[in-house]
């Protein structure tokens, strides 16, 4: 009796994983694996885009986030943005004070004419390519990295650009000036020329003035670097939603632009 008890449950065990064999036999037959691949996940990173924002002098990363959410287009929803704060350092133009600072600047108002303190600059563009070099090593391709930035931030943006050994999407600069004289242009490779730059300054700005900004301009020529350089008449020291959704087109286009080159290639 006990081995008839014990039969009957056995068969039937037997029958169910039978049949449970036989509907993953039928139902995966043929068919693809459907989890995503390394390839895959690598080609979804390298379509990504990158977008490092870089604040002014004594402002932080954090306070500048809201800023992400003029981007409303589509082309954004998978976008990575960085918004690192500058760390504390004395500034000379604010009698050696110290506050968030990504380099020195020796004088305020900034005029075309101003002296830069190139060494400190230098050694923050170190720490921008720093981040620059994590984002690329992490899968992102380098057409698809963005820096932008204001006043202070923007001089660096700019310095950061022209200084990285490869092409980048862009750079953007709002109300920022040229943190170096001339001579570093030859220390811009090839592929970094090729950046585009985005160029954003009000008329009216009283901190870093308008004179400041047209500098770039016959800068950039020399060096055989593509910048638009967009006015904004009655704009002070300050940025805009206007130039941000301007920002956000330039972006775009590119991004596009981007897209359908490697997509034919």
């Amino acid at each position: 009796m006990r081995i008839s008890t014990l039969t009957k449950p056995i068969v039937l065990l037997s029958i169910a994983l039978l049949s449970t064999l036989l509907f993953f036999a039928f139902f995966f037959e043929d068919k693809p694996y459907s989890s995503s691949s390394p390839s895959s996940s690598q080609d979804s990173m390298a379509r990504r885009t990158f977008i490092l924002w870089l604040h002014g002098l004594g402002d932080s990363g954090p306070a500048n986030e809201p800023i992400k959410t003029i981007f409303k287009s589509h082309e954004f929803t998978n976008t990575k943005w960085l918004f690192p704060s500058a760390p504390p350092n004395p500034v000379s133009c604010n009698h050696g004070m110290v506050m968030p600072s990504w380099f020195d600047i020796r004088e305020l108002p900034l005029t075309a004419g101003s002296p830069n303190d190139e060494s400190s600059v230098l050694e923050a563009v170190k720490n921008v390519h720093t981040i620059i070099d994590k984002e690329i090593a992490g899968g992102i391709k380098a057409e698809n990295v963005y820096i932008c930035g204001f006043s202070q931030g923007g001089a660096l943006t700019l310095a950061s650009v022209l200084l990285y050994p490869k092409t980048l999407g862009g750079g953007a600069v709002f109300s920022g000036w040229v943190p170096f004289n001339s001579s570093v242009i030859n220390k811009f490779t090839k592929d970094a020329i090729k950046t585009p730059i985005l160029w954003s300054h009000g008329i009216d700005d009283k901190t870093v003035l308008f004179e400041a900004g047209q500098a770039a301009l016959p800068f950039l020529q020399q060096a055989g670097v593509t910048c638009e350089f967009k006015v904004y008449p009655d704009l002070g020291h300050s940025i805009s939603n206007e130039e941000l959704q301007y920002l956000e087109s330039w972006i775009k286009q590119r991004m596009q632009s981007t897209s359908s080159s490697s997509s034919s290639s």
